[in-house]
């Protein structure tokens, strides 16, 4: 199953870009989770952009989904095609709110120089 989540991810990521639709922003496909049976697909991304941008983007590719399943029956030839579901990854943005914590807290040069 990590191999079919593998190539579903790399055909997603190449096949997001492609796709004509304004609403879509600059998106990252993180994982995709496959169930055993081939039936469904979790799609995981990160999407750059506030909330609003978020839930539009989400919402389109809902809409592109059955345009996103052909292309993934057509590189891939799975004995069946899962069908999508896209959730947003907030583990990109904990990563950098954690980082700007970090930052936060980490001493500065001039503390070094000062004592």
């Amino acid at each position: 199953m990590r191999r079919v989540d593998e190539a579903m991810k790399q055909v997603l990521s190449e096949a997001i870009p492609t796709l004509k639709d304004p609403r879509i922003g600059f998106v990252t496909v993180t994982t995709v989770e496959t169930s055993r049976d081939l039936d469904h697909a979790k799609v995981w991304l990160s999407v750059f952009g506030n909330e609003r941008q978020r839930a539009k983007t989400l919402e389109a590719l809902a809409g592109a989904s059955g345009v996103l399943q052909a292309r993934i029956n057509r590189e891939l030839k799975l004995r069946r095609t899962p069908q999508l579901e896209f959730v947003y990854d907030r583990a990109v943005e904990h990563g950098v709110h954690m980082t700007h914590l970090i930052d936060e807290l980490a001493p500065t040069d001039d503390d070094d120089a000062a004592t």
